[in-house]
């Protein structure tokens, strides 16, 4: 007769196996690492795929590989020539050394975040409002070379740093708005008198030309006379070449 009492013992070593194995065997996909201690000392670096570990014995902490947005809230600068603004960034890092993002530091993000937001302080604060608003691509280079140079020593590689919002007070967006306004009228000025000058150097041109060619006189003038007839008007006024009246003048004056 079956008794289940007598294959106890059976079960509860098969059960223990289940439960040993269930807590030894780990499994790290492609983009994770897992940083190995036992009984407190760094073993390893393990990952990807399938591994095991001795549970009680040994600790397994994950470490992400992949890129991690961070945005930096909003922080009030004070920029070189004293204004005041709001300024937000995204930065882009990685780890790229596990052991070292573990062992070296506490807590690799909240550091990163941290120093991120202080290195944005600092630098915005040592440039002009109008560097700040037209060299943007120059202070997110210094930005990402400052912080990755910070946190190269916590495995952490630093891609790109962005920044993304800049709040100026209302009197400044006021200032700033004339400033542009002031511009483009001056930028209007220059053109015109530059149309002006043109216009002058080729009416002197066409001058001196027609000074040495009188028949181009006459040809412009019958031109002339082609386009106000080509107009529908009511009075035509025909302007006569003093050429023309010449000869009479000579001859007047001569008698």
């Amino acid at each position: 007769m079956f008794n289940i009492f007598n294959y106890l013992p059976i079960l509860f070593l098969l059960a223990l196996i289940v439960m040993f194995l269930s807590s030894a065997v780990r499994i790290l996909p492609e983009y994770e690492r897992g940083v190995l201690l036992r009984l407190g000392r760094l073993v390893g670096v393990r990952g990807p795929g399938l591994f095991l570990i001795i549970p009680g014995v040994d600790r397994l902490i994950r470490v992400t590989l992949q890129t991690v947005a961070f945005e930096v809230p909003p922080q009030d600068v004070i920029t070189h020539d004293n204004v005041t603004v709001k300024v937000s960034a995204v930065i882009y890092f990685r780890v790229m050394e596990p052991q070292k993002a573990i062992i070296e530091v506490q807590d690799y993000l909240y550091a990163t975040s941290q120093l991120s937001q202080t290195t944005l302080r600092s630098v915005l604060g040592q440039v002009d409002l109008d560097e700040l608003l037209s060299n943007r691509e120059k202070i997110n280079k210094e930005l990402q070379e400052i912080l990755d140079r910070h946190t190269g020593p916590w495995g952490v590689k630093v891609a790109n740093v962005e920044v993304k919002n800049i709040d100026l007070p209302q009197e400044m967006q006021r200032a700033i708005a004339k400033q542009a306004e002031a511009e483009r009228e001056r930028r209007a000025k220059v053109i015109h008198a530059e149309g002006e000058l043109q216009a002058s150097e080729k009416l002197a041109q066409a001058a001196a030309i027609l000074a040495v060619e009188p028949t181009a006189l006459q040809l412009r003038y019958l031109q002339t006379l082609t386009e106000i007839a080509a107009e529908k008007n009511s009075t035509t006024i025909f302007p006569v070449p003093i050429d023309l009246i010449r000869m009479f003048l000579d001859k007047s004056g001569k008698a």
